[in-house]
């Protein structure tokens, strides 16, 4: 998928569940409990053991779902995850040579950043959007909307504080769209044998996601 196209359904799907789990086989069924809430979208973090065989595996089972790598910290793990399928790199932090290697081979980079400074520093660098993190330490929404004052031209996702509470109040902030953890990949629930749970919370998220765009809630 092209980049730009990449970039569209991350926007469209306003959602970017950020997947950690304590092994492959875990972290494939935690992605298939949120792909059944409707998401299309996923982030496999590089705490996951195993994560580039499940991105790998992802992009080769479920090619609907468009898969990326998160919690990547330098150009040599983005190269790895690129390779196995990733079409988007997401960082906690700013790296400019992962920035760099994105940009080089046209992959989606979405690094994270916290500050005024930082988040401009990344945007400069090439970022197509930038990761808001951690927002929720920040002061959630208000901070976001702080930041998109001064800063419309830049795309960001909030991650960090988001939930089904704060949610909608994200998007009216300007979010280009929410990363959601463990309030809506949810490991214990999935422990406890209810992936239900975790697609009951997928399809919360997305209802919230139409309704505010107007398309009307599920």
């Amino acid at each position: 998928m092209e980049k730009a196209a990449v970039l569209k359904r991350l926007q469209e799907t306003g959602l970017v569940p950020v997947l950690r789990a304590a092994s492959v086989e875990k972290a494939i069924a935690l992605a298939e409990a949120v792909a059944a809430g409707g998401v299309n979208v996923l982030e496999v973090t590089m705490t996951v053991p195993g994560a580039v065989e499940v991105i790998a595996r992802l992009v080769k089972e479920r090619p609907e779902i468009l898969v990326g790598a998160g919690t990547v910290l330098d150009p040599e793990t983005a190269e790895r995850c690129i390779g196995a399928g990733a079409q988007f790199v997401v960082s906690p932090a700013l790296n400019l040579k992962t920035i760099a290697l994105c940009r080089r081979v046209s992959v989606a980079v979405l690094p994270g950043a916290l500050t005024p400074t930082e988040i401009v520093t990344a945007w400069e660098a090439g970022a197509d959007v930038v990761k808001v993190f951690p927002a929720g330490a920040m002061g959630g929404a208000k901070y976001l909307v702080s930041l998109k004052g001064p800063l419309p031209q830049i795309e960001m996702i909030p991650t960090g504080g988001v939930s089904l509470a704060s949610a909608k109040e994200f998007l009216e902030a300007g979010a280009f769209a929410l990363g959601v953890g463990s309030d809506l990949v949810d490991a214990k629930a999935m422990a406890a044998g209810k992936p239900e749970v975790v697609t009951e919370t997928a399809r919360k998220y997305m209802a919230i996601v139409r309704e505010f765009r107007g398309r009307g809630a599920a």
